[in-house]
């Protein structure tokens, strides 16, 4: 028998404008990212600068707004400035974060070109573990400085004459993790940041800066750090970071599709640690999130392998194979932060290509979707207008590791431009299907069944290969029947949908 559930939707219920920087990812120099990734000059689809023109229109097919880059760990050991001037005369580097060679082939200016080409906004990583004030100063002014200094005039005698107006700049990546370069405790990192911030704000006030929160919640500093770091950048800064990534544990299923209560908690507890450090400096401000790194990844597997012996360029790392299941998880992540929009306003899954991500390659061969990139695809193309609350009344179950988690967990959005309304849904019961009835009575008569899509599989574990490309991908189905003011739709087990209603 079907499990119930009922989900009432109402367009003055706005919780914040859909920004479209929830939409973002993570190109970071480790692994295959870069390397036979966005980049394989040679390769029988690259483009006139070496750019993979299929992993390109992957990339504009799956919504990608804005990215991060160019970490991650390898940010906090990168000297920018191996990556500029003419190739045959960069040097070849150590990547410490990754165990790997560093060709430096790909650099700021070939990343700003490949950028344009995918019509995303960068979000520029500057390194304060091994370097500080000064190097931050010197990359936003080769990078944002139009003419007339040095570093600018630099820049365009490489080749690049307009700047590139990159406005959102990180300060540092997970340096509260003792795997990082140049590894601080708080204070210490806190007012390094707050010079660092001082400093570009100096050459460019109006910038947003991205302070770095705890590289997970499961740090034993959690919480006291962002505490800290925000006392000594509050008014300095606009976000503060977060990073989390999520696995199923010893075939727990039902606590693995639950994990979204965990980013819940997570971007509450952010909120209320940095409210109150505002609270206590009598400050009006909010600072934002930016949960600029977020994805399935089975971290478990790569911490057991074997340490690397040999010194490589772009090695085969973490090149996880995504199933049915980890769609579904990754489905209802993008709904937990389309519900925090009020304070999350940019995020970044992690990372594009071959590393823990939606797209995947072949040297000199094909590319092709993993299952995750459809429900992030089409939440992009979908989610218009504002993000409604939304509040669903229906069965729940119990988990090892998250506690009570509801059943059927949803988000919808409205655009008062068009009319649309979209419901994103997922059902986490793993045997039965969900009968959600959705009430539009707010909407009045003016909304309409318009499509859609689901995914789901009697295979849970079944995944996307270069053999297999479309194993597992959306079904489009008219799958809505509307009875007065009530639309029903059947969530299948272990399920992400779509549905979109016309205005």
């Amino acid at each position: 028998m079907n499990l119930t559930a009922r989900i009432v939707l109402d367009p003055a219920a706005v919780v914040a404008p859909v920004n479209r920087r929830l939409f973002g990812t993570f190109v970071e120099h480790m692994g295959r990212c870069v390397y036979t990734g966005i980049y394989e000059p040679g390769h029988p689809r690259a483009d006139e600068d070496g750019f993979r023109a299929d992993v390109l229109a992957l990339t504009r097919e799956l919504g990608v707004t804005t990215v991060r880059y160019p970490g991650g760990n390898f940010v906090s050991g990168y000297r920018w400035e191996d990556g500029i001037g003419p190739r045959e005369l960069r040097p070849r580097r150590r990547d410490l974060a990754w165990h790997s060679i560093e060709p430096n082939e790909v650099g700021i200016d070939e990343f700003a070109k490949w950028a344009a080409k995918a019509d995303v906004e960068i979000m520029y990583a500057v390194n304060l573990g091994t370097r500080g004030v000064q190097e931050a100063l010197d990359v936003h002014e080769y990078c944002n400085q139009p003419a007339g200094t040095a570093l600018s005039d630099r820049r365009r005698a490489n080749g690049s004459e307009k700047p590139y107006g990159i406005s959102m700049w990180c300060l540092g990546n997970e340096l509260d993790g003792s795997w990082q370069l140049g590894h601080k405790n708080a204070r210490e990192y806190g007012r390094l940041a707050a010079a660092t911030a001082r400093a570009l704000r100096m050459a460019e006030p109006g910038l947003e800066l991205v302070a770095c929160g705890s590289s997970s919640s499961t740090m034993p500093t959690f919480g006291s750090w962002e505490a800290t770091v925000l006392e000594e950048t509050y008014d300095l800064v606009d976000y503060v970071s977060c990073h989390a990534y999520y696995e199923e544990y010893h075939g727990d299923l039902g606590s693995f599709l639950a994990c979204a209560n965990d980013m819940d908690h997570f971007i509450d507890s952010v909120v209320a640690t940095a409210d109150s450090v505002g609270a206590r400096l009598r400050s009006r401000k909010k600072i934002q999130l930016s949960f600029d790194e977020w994805n399935v990844w089975y971290l478990s597997r790569f911490q057991g392998g074997p340490p690397p012996t040999e010194w490589r360029v772009a090695p085969p790392v973490i090149e996880d194979e995504y199933n049915v299941a980890d769609a579904v998880v990754v489905g209802n992540l993008l709904i937990a932060l389309l519900r925090h929009s009020d304070r999350v306003t940019a995020a970044c899954q992690a990372q594009l290509v071959n590393v823990i991500a939606p797209i995947r390659t072949e040297p000199g061969g094909p590319a092709w979707r993993q299952t995750i990139f459809h429900p992030f695809a089409r939440t992009a193309a979908l989610a218009r207008g504002d993000v409604l609350r939304t509040a669903v009344d229906g069965p729940s179950y119990e988990t090892d590791r998250y506690g009570t988690a509801a059943t059927v967990d949803a988000v919808a959005t409205h655009d008062p431009a068009t009319g649309d309304l979209v419901l994103f849904a997922v059902n986490r019961d793993q045997t039965r299907s969900v009968e959600l009835a959705v009430d539009l009575r707010a909407f009045g008569d003016t909304v309409r069944p318009a499509g859609t899509w689901t995914l789901a599989d009697d295979d849970l574990r079944a995944v996307n290969t270069a053999a297999d490309p479309d194993r597992v991908t959306l079904r489009a189905a008219n799958a809505v029947t509307v009875d007065g003011d009530v639309a029903t739709l059947v969530l299948p087990p272990v399920s992400w949908t779509a549905a979109r209603f016309s205005g």
